[in-house]
């Protein structure tokens, strides 16, 4: 490629073309080689090819912003400025950083005495212009999806050139799209220091602190852009995204719905709508909703994943051809795993499991293919924990900590039936549900230090230097923290399921807290998670070997805390609780120290919002036969049972209380 591009550099435009279209047979849908393609086709006067090879070119990378740019340029040099600026508008909306494309829009609307829209092109190219070329290249490099390559370059800039406003931005932009949520959130706060009314900014730096599950100050943030401009879109969006943070689920359907009568055509508002009635339990009105995002969009793959997680939904006939029609045509990696995943349900429902592991099977593979997960680092952090969580060290730090014990933590896989154990206490008249906290996971974020994955990374080993006065800070801080979740009941539930691997630090903040180990048939509990699609987290769910691995680690963890903290996990099995409903409700409200009240057994009566996969099937009463649907995928399994080895034995006996 770039003895191509310095070819086509020096002006010897047919040997470029020639060079590019002979490395286009090796990689027929490289996106950069059908790109330097079109441009040494229009240099050549060759704009009828190059027009078809930027129509080729849409059909394989349609959100590429410098494609729209380029075909802009062939229509303007064939004198069409209609067909020139829709391309260029459709340039600069995928990227906004494409200076060309901004300039050659004002010289167009000029030409064709569109003042307003002269105006604002201009504006927006003087304001591209001024920025520092690393930044401008940056912001370029960023919006067509070269997050890291984006990353080094304003990152280098901003060391030699200190607080530029639009590189630290940038950065923090960045650092959302790489999840390193910390950064973004400082870099943000440190902008709108530097530039209060930068409006874009504080926008952004609401959206930051709802993923950091900050969900308080988001607010705040959202509500002061609301005031500022009552009829902005995004800032609407963004107030409704923090009342479904705090669980406000009537206040953000509000802000949906009045959102939906201006734009009716926007497909992600009727899935919000949806996704909110759905936590309610208001099932059937879900369904319309989600009906009315597939209809705006056809190919909006979340949209048939949404009915078919539902669980209980049952696509009609006419729904799996459109469902077959898309997957198989044009769309997008996103919506083409959505909808492998949808498909894979909706045949399952329909006994038709060959085709269905097919398409469960292809959903995980891409899904897994745009993952950054990481086994060995999960894996390196449990033998940490091990090693240094002994018995001595937790007796020379007894006494230590806050000593409330309100929260019950509920860990374990998900899949595992933990939505039921809080469905179950949840019932109960002195506990109360909230979600799944990022608490704890953010506590561990900010004791790891900037290094979240390397050989700097401080977690776990930093818990040995915390003071007696630093764990009882942390555990309140808890405590307070999560008071904006709850309505006064005495004790209330935390279901993070990934907090098994942080019992060490739940004991030292929290010695009083209950954890309860939500454990299911190994097998069964793991494929469940590879038919699941998470919206967000849980990267191990999507191939046999990282969910057995997962498992494994799991499983070892959970015995050495079981040895070290001897009774402090109750470890209740799903098939139990199925087999003996009120005997496990009894044992799990007696390690709570709770009463017990029959409306723990009759718990899908109880009125709440759970949010989870399971929000459907906890609405119903307890059924034997989901324990054994695993089965009818057996052929397909076997790699699964190779992966977990000894652990297909239920690693559990009846009725103790720890493995």
């Amino acid at each position: 490629m770039r003895r191509i591009e310095g070819v086509l550099r020096q002006g010897q435009l047919a040997n470029a073309l020639a060079a590019a279209q002979t490395l286009l047979a090796k990689v027929p849908e490289n996106r950069d080689v059908l790109y330097l393609i079109a441009v040494a086709q229009r240099y050549l006067g060759r704009v009828a090819d190059a027009l078809r090879t930027l129509e080729r070119f849409e059909t394989l990378h349609p959100e590429y912003g410098r494609l729209f740019q380029e075909r802009g340029h062939c229509y303007r040099d064939v004198g069409e400025p209609n067909a020139a600026i829709a391309a260029y508008q459709r340039a600069v909306d995928l990227n906004p950083a494409l200076l060309a494309s901004w300039q050659a829009l004002a010289a167009l609307y000029r030409a064709t005495g569109q003042r307003q829209a002269e105006g604002a092109a201009t504006a927006q190219a003087q304001t591209l212009a001024r920025l520092p070329p690393p930044v401008l290249n940056a912001s370029g490099l960023f919006a067509e999806g070269d997050v890291f390559g984006a990353e080094a370059l304003v990152r280098g800039f901003l060391m030699s050139h200190g607080n530029h406003i639009e590189g630290m931005r940038l950065l923090a932009r960045i650092g959302m799209q790489l999840e390193v949520l910390d950064d973004a959130e400082f870099l943000l706060e440190s902008v709108l220091v530097l530039a209060p009314d930068y409006h874009a900014a504080r926008y952004e730096y609401s959206i930051v602190l709802n993923q950091r599950h900050k969900y308080a100050r988001a607010l705040e943030e959202a509500e002061r852009l609301v005031r500022l401009d009552p009829t902005d879109r995004a800032f609407q969006i963004a107030r409704a995204s923090a009342f479904v943070g705090l669980g406000n689920h009537e206040a953000a359907i509000q802000v949906y719905r009045n959102l939906a009568e201006q734009t009716p055509e926007a497909p992600d508002l009727h899935l919000s709508i949806g996704h909110a009635l759905k936590t309610l339990g208001r099932q059937s009105q879900a369904i319309e909703s989600y009906r009315r995002a597939a209809a705006v969009r056809p190919s909006f793959g979340d949209a048939y994943w949404s009915l078919a997680n539902l669980k209980t939904y049952r696509f009609t006939d006419q729904e799996m051809s459109a469902m077959r029609a898309q997957a198989a045509g044009d769309v997008s990696l996103v919506d083409r795993y959505h909808l492998c995943f949808a498909l894979g349900k909706a045949l399952e429902d329909r006994a038709e499991y060959p085709e269905s592991f097919r398409f469960y099977e292809r959903g995980n593979a891409l899904k897994r293919a745009e993952s950054r997960y990481d086994p060995a680092q999960i894996e390196r952090t449990a033998r940490l924990n091990a090693g240094l969580c002994t018995r001595e060290f937790f007796t020379a730090r007894r006494g230590q900590g806050c000593d409330r014990a309100d929260p019950i933590f509920i860990v374990g896989l998900p899949r595992a039936g933990s939505t039921l154990l809080e469905q179950i206490l949840a019932s109960h008249s002195k506990v109360e549900g909230t979600a799944e906290l990022a608490d704890i996971p953010r506590l561990v974020h900010r004791l790891n230090g900037r290094d979240q994955r390397g050989p700097s990374a401080r977690y776990p080993a930093v818990l040995a230097e915390l003071t007696p006065e630093q764990l009882n800070r942390c555990g309140e801080n808890f405590i307070r923290d999560t008071q904006v979740y709850r309505t006064g009941l005495p004790h209330f539930i935390d279901k993070m399921p990934n907090n098994f691997r942080h019992i060490g630090l739940l004991q030292l903040i929290l010695p009083n807290a209950k954890i309860i180990d939500a454990r299911r048939e190994p097998i069964a509990c793991c494929f469940s998670n590879f038919k699941q699609l998470f919206a967000s987290g849980q990267e191990f769910t999507y191939s046999f070997e990282d969910i057995a691995r997962y498992y494994r680690c799991y499983v070892e963890l959970m015995a050495h805390w079981d040895a070290v903290l001897p009774g402090k996990v109750l470890h209740v099995e799903y098939e139990e609780v199925v087999a003996d409903l009120e005997g496990n409700v009894r044992r799990i409200l007696e390690f709570c120290e709770l009463e017990f009240e029959p409306a723990c057994i009759d718990f899908y009566k109880t009125e709440r919002s759970v949010r989870t996969a399971s929000s459907e099937q906890v609405r119903q009463p307890i059924f034997k036969e989901g324990l054994e649907q695993w089965r009818h995928f057996e052929p397909y399994l076997e790699p699964l049972r190779k992966e977990l080895g000894l652990l297909v034995v239920p690693a559990i006996g009846h009725g103790g209380s720890t493995a």
